[in-house]
């Protein structure tokens, strides 16, 4: 603690002992100061009448021991988890409520620029177009100097953590500023972008920094299993503050993100989702855009007769419609993303100019939507939560002799164009977003995929409302009441299902629930939504497995139905049969030229290389501490025998020829000490100080490739060995598993020379590598 120097002084080298100059004299002295004042106190207590009596003192111990009991119990196991996942949702809410008022006002913003600048058409236009030029250049410029990291969605990384996968520098401080403020940018710039997905990485990022201030009070907080724990609530939080659906957002996170869901993470993430939706909507009510705690995007649909059994078959087709488009959607996006890595020469001028692709998508979006061009026929000036309210609307904007078109807000004469009906806005709507947005979930920004499909799933639904309507402009009758056609309803079906189809996710119809504040029409919502996750998930990939992909992650993805030949595949099928182990009997020798030729992080290790009975696992790091600690003892042992040597040597030297029998003897010495340093390296290790696995995880060789991906799946396992009665007769990892279930070729391995010995060099003092040859057959594996 502290270090006595020879003038006197003391010189205090650890620092938080100092307490803000507190502890200014010896430690030792300090203390012994401090016992003698207890002591005194002590002996004052002692002497001092009793100020209560035994039946008090009974009382109080009781007491007492009662405040440590609950101290123990509730503070100790519950209280810091309860009061973290509090925090972690209050957060969230802030964060996702700072984040729409600033997004709101950019928007306003660019709206009210836009009108100002009415009598000027070529200003006007230039305004309405540079304004999210700039706001996307800066997301671009300033997420790629903080963090590249922050780029994109965020689910699908999160899926991959969650697997098990460390993905470094993606859950810091650096990655949570750029992420929101890049966001924040980037939907400012009215782009056809969401906020879904990168916030439920904003989240995970959060609980990750709050669970850093817990690990340091006395909880468990810090083991891989709580960990997991809290990102798994982290997500359901990130999409519960989004919309203010902590129902539909844990089950969305769930199905997301986790492949096997643990049942005791299902109260953490509601709790969480419920403190951070409630409050998200507590700060809108504080704000004064609500009166009190309502649906995010309220709706006025009719419960008596919501809507008639002949509309299933228009639900339905709707939900086909929505199945196919959503894997449309997927194969566009990939390929816009695999056209610019292919092509050489297009990826390498996108790195050297990165600002040029976004720009000019940014460009070419603001252009199609000016409310003065092109956006007139598609209902441009609208914002993307201006435009949900307006379709969910339950009146029926079709020209049908029966609706007061003077009672439609200002919001709602966006969809009107005095030359084009309601059909053709809403197909060019629908075609141009469709587009825009597989082209802008491409950018180097921030962005989400879920609420701009969920626009045009909403669009679509609404077009086939609007169609129904006038193909029964009086409606249907139901005894003697007459009920017309609700085109919101339609809205809220289409919304559910191409959202569901392209993130291939049933919950997408619990959050629109939430979300418009009634159930009158879940029968059709689930209809469709089943529909259109089954013709999706049979077509294509969903969108977040479809971007591991692209990004080469590390997650294991699901088994194909289909194919037969996958259901007849076994371990010993596409195992690698060439394998890395650390005998029991191994030498020095031996683990150097293993430490040297291998990049595995963990070894086999087995009883001895004939019989090869796995006895364990052990780590790389344990084994460089094993051959370093020799490495050290070899070369103490080495200046002694030097030493010794130099003496003999002198003493038999003669003065005549001195210096040349000197130089001879130096050059014997050397060999004879490399002769030397390789003897003490062929000992066998002693592996008693090493920490050894007992029981890694095995498999046989018969084991099916669907028992095995469902306890990769299930286990998070990167790697297990394969054994033949106890013979280590092969490994699987991760890799292996995803390529043959991908179809590619199930296993590599390559031969290398290695060149190495080690010898001691007595004039720099130091080991050497001299020649040694060794061909072995190196497993590729992670």
């Amino acid at each position: 603690m502290s270090e006595i120097k020879n003038d006197g002084e003391t010189h205090m080298d650890y620092e938080p002992t100092l307490m803000y100059g507190k502890y200014s004299e010896e430690l030792g002295k300090l203390a012994k100061s401090h016992a003698s004042h207890l002591k005194h106190e002590k002996t004052k207590m002692l002497q001092a009448p009793l100020a209560v009596s035994h039946t008090n003192r009974d009382v109080l111990k009781s007491c007492q021991r009662c405040y440590v009991t609950f101290k123990n119990c509730f503070l100790y196991y519950i209280e810091l988890e309860w009061v973290f996942l509090l925090l972690l949702g209050i957060t969230m809410a802030l964060l996702s409520f700072a984040m729409d008022y600033t997004i709101q006002k950019c928007q306003k913003a660019h709206y009210w620029l836009y009108k100002e600048l009415e009598n000027f058409v070529a200003f006007q236009y230039l305004a309405w177009v540079c304004f999210p030029l700039v706001f996307i250049a800066f997301s671009v410029g300033f997420v790629h100097i903080v963090s590249p990291q922050a780029v994109g969605s965020g689910i699908p990384e999160m899926k991959t953590i969650l697997r098990g996968v460390v993905l470094h520098e993606y859950l810091t401080f650096r990655v949570l500023l750029a992420k929101m403020i890049g966001l924040t940018s980037s939907l400012g710039s009215r782009l056809p972008i969401g906020k879904e997905g990168p916030f439920v990485h904003i989240a995970s990022i959060c609980a990750t920094l709050l669970n850093k201030v817990f690990v340091r009070l006395p909880n468990s907080f810090e083991n891989d299993s709580r960990q997991y724990e809290i990102l798994a609530a982290a997500c359901a939080v990130g999409v519960a503050c989004n919309f203010a659906a902590p129902i539909g957002g844990v089950l969305f996170s769930i199905e997301v993100t986790a492949t096997y869901f643990a049942v005791r993470n299902y109260w953490r993430g509601f709790f969480s989702a419920v403190c951070g939706a409630l409050a998200f909507r507590l700060l809108a009510v504080w704000n004064e855009e609500e009166e009190t705690i309502t649906a995010l995007f309220k709706t006025n649909f009719r419960v008596e007769f919501p809507f008639d059994l002949q509309e299933l078959i228009a639900f339905g087709t709707i939900g086909i419609v929505c199945g196919f488009a959503s894997a449309l959607f997927v194969y566009i996006h990939r390929g816009i993303v695999n056209f610019s890595r292919k092509h050489i020469r297009v990826k390498l001028f996108l790195q050297k100019n990165r600002f040029i692709f976004p720009l000019l998508v940014s460009l070419v979006i603001s252009s199609l939507t000016y409310p003065r061009g092109f956006g007139q026929f598609m209902a441009g000036e609208l914002t993307l939560t201006e435009a949900l309210d307006t379709l969910f609307d339950n009146k029926t904007w079709a020209k049908l002799g029966y609706i007061d078109e003077s009672v439609l807000s200002d919001v709602q004469q966006g969809w009107k164009h005095p030359s084009v009906n309601i059909f053709v806005t809403l197909v060019l709507f629908i075609v141009v977003h469709f587009c825009m947005t597989a082209v802008a979930i491409t950018l180097a920004i921030p962005a989400g995929v879920f609420m701009p499909v969920f626009l045009i799933g909403a669009a679509f639904g609404r077009l086939v409302g609007e169609s129904v309507a006038a193909l029964y402009p009086d409606g249907f009758y139901s005894g003697n009441n007459v009920f017309r056609i609700v085109p919101g309803g339609y809205a809220v079906v289409g919304a559910a299902s191409l959202a569901g189809g392209v993130t291939h996710t049933i919950s997408t119809s619990v959050i629109v629930f939430e979300l418009t504040g009634q159930i009158s029409h879940i029968l059709p919502v689930m209809i469709a939504v089943l529909i259109s996750n089954a013709i999706a998930q049979s077509l294509q990939p969903s969108i977040y497995d479809s971007i591991i992909q692209i990004k080469g992650l590390p997650y294991l993805p699901d088994i194909i139905p289909g194919k037969r030949k996958l259901y007849e595949t076994v371990v010993q099928d596409f195992m690698v049969k060439s394998i890395q182990f650390v005998a029991y009997t191994s030498s020095f020798k031996d683990l150097q030229c293993l430490l040297q030729t291998s990049k595995l992080k963990t070894f086999p290790l087995v009883d001895s290389s004939t019989s090869m009975i796995l006895i364990g696992s052990i780590k790389h790091a344990s084994l460089q501490s094993l051959l370093d600690k020799r490495f050290k003892e070899i070369k103490e042992e080495s200046d002694k025998h030097t030493t010794k040597t130099t003496v003999l040597k002198n003493e038999k030297r003669h003065s005549a020829g001195a210096d040349l029998q000197d130089l001879g003897n130096r050059a014997e010495c050397s060999m004879s000490h490399d002769a030397y340093a390789n003897e003490l390296l062929k000992e066998q290790v002693n592996f008693d100080s090493c920490p050894i696995d007992p029981a890694p995880f095995q498999l046989v060789e018969h084991t099916s490739l669907h028992k095995v991906h469902s306890l990769f799946s299930m286990l998070g396992l990167n790697q297990a060995y394969v054994t033949s009665t106890g013979k280590l007769v092969g490994v699987v990892s991760l890799k292996e598993l995803r390529k043959v279930i991908q179809g590619e070729t199930t296993t590599k391995t390559q031969t290398v020379k290695n060149t190495f010995h080690v010898g001691y060099d007595c004039t720099s003092q130091e080991l050497v590598s001299l020649t040694y040859n060794e061909d072995k057959d190196v497993h590729e594996s992670e």
